[in-house]
């Protein structure tokens, strides 16, 4: 890895270098809460913020988009085509690096590629930046809060300029002709320490610190406790929309008027939306709120874990804004807790 300094005054030259051969996308303020949008000016930029309310994953795969065409009369189909756009994803916090991550375990270097979500996320760079956590990050207890790779640049705080670490070519050439990258110095290591130290002091320490979930969960499987969280799920999929891992979609088939053509679409789908896993003869596997959400729990802290090595939530703390029901990962570590201090007594 490789490691240059640059001042913070650079950082609009560098977006703009960017710009000039990318569409850039990058965190902005719109009506008091920050997204993720295509910029048209540097200045549009925030880095400051602590979460966007959708993370960039919509980039890679599409809440929406066309697989195929047909026509029933010709008996032909049509692979779609889409002109893929290159793109930066500028301003990416560590978390969202490795949901990034997860996603490309399972559409990118699994057995069988998804050439959609492959073609977007190599005609991708992604430049991260570091942050300072609130109330409702708990990236650290799933070692999410450090990007070890996933990106091409990542930008580190340390006041007036910025540690940047390198891991791709075609930013790093991007990055020397835009600015006038220095080498480290012992003041800027030094700096680099220190504000590492003050972000993960940052962390809400009521947060618990539970080790070996993956097995509680197991442990746990058929508690109460799953009755009453499930008992909150209204349903809504708020969760799945804003999580930065979720990836389960539904695909169905969409005739034009003239009943003779159409086209396959993917769209989203969402493992506690009452529907999911209902199949032909209307049997649901799934029936009740208390089985879905348990459900999503244990794929996130424990299935995908199983599979690919890494727990699907990376603690971003997206789901506990949006779930109006307060059903979400920290409730588990708390019920967790709880546990371990009963048999404590």
């Amino acid at each position: 890895m490789l490691y240059r300094v640059i001042d913070a005054a650079e950082l609009p030259v560098l977006v703009q270098a960017f710009m000039e051969s990318y569409e850039v996308v990058a965190p902005v303020k719109r009506d008091g809460v920050h997204v993720f949008d295509i910029i048209e000016d540097p200045a549009e930029i925030d880095v400051n913020y602590t979460m966007t309310i959708i993370s960039p994953k919509k980039y890679f795969l599409p809440s929406k988009e066309t697989l195929l065409e047909f026509d029933v009369a010709c008996n032909e189909v049509t692979d779609y085509t889409v002109e893929i756009t290159p793109r930066v994803i500028f301003g990416a916090h560590a978390c969202d690096i490795n949901a990034i991550n997860r996603l490309d375990l399972v559409f990118k270097d699994g057995p069988y590629p998804d050439p959609y979500y492959v073609a977007r996320r190599n005609a991708t760079l992604i430049v991260g930046i570091s942050c300072t956590p609130n109330e409702n990050c708990f990236c650290h207890l799933w070692n999410s809060d450090e990007a070890r790779f996933g990106y091409d640049l990542f930008l580190q705080n340390i006041g007036d300029k910025y540690l940047v670490s390198i891991s791709s070519v075609e930013a790093a050439n991007i990055l020397e002709a835009a600015c006038n990258p220095q080498v480290a110095t012992d003041e800027d290591r030094i700096a680099f320490r220190s504000a590492t130290r003050q972000r993960q002091e940052s962390f809400n320490r009521e947060i618990p610190d539970i080790q070996e979930v993956a097995m509680l969960m197991d442990a746990f499987h058929k508690d109460p406790f799953w009755e009453e969280l499930g008992g909150r799920c209204l349903g809504c999929t708020a969760c799945s929309a804003t999580c930065p891992t979720c990836y389960c979609f539904d695909i169905y088939d969409v005739l034009d008027p003239d009943g003779k053509t159409g086209k396959r679409e993917r769209a989203w789908d969402s493992c506690t939306a009452p529907q999911f896993a209902l199949v032909a003869g209307g049997h649901n596997f799934r029936e009740n709120s208390r089985g879905r959400v348990r459900h999503r729990m244990y794929h996130k802290l424990n299935g995908f874990l199983a599979n690919h090595n890494h727990m699907l939530c990376v603690g971003c703390g997206r789901c506990v804004v949006s779930c109006k029901a307060n059903i979400n990962p920290i409730e588990v570590l708390k019920f967790f807790k709880e546990k371990g201090a009963e048999n404590a007594e």
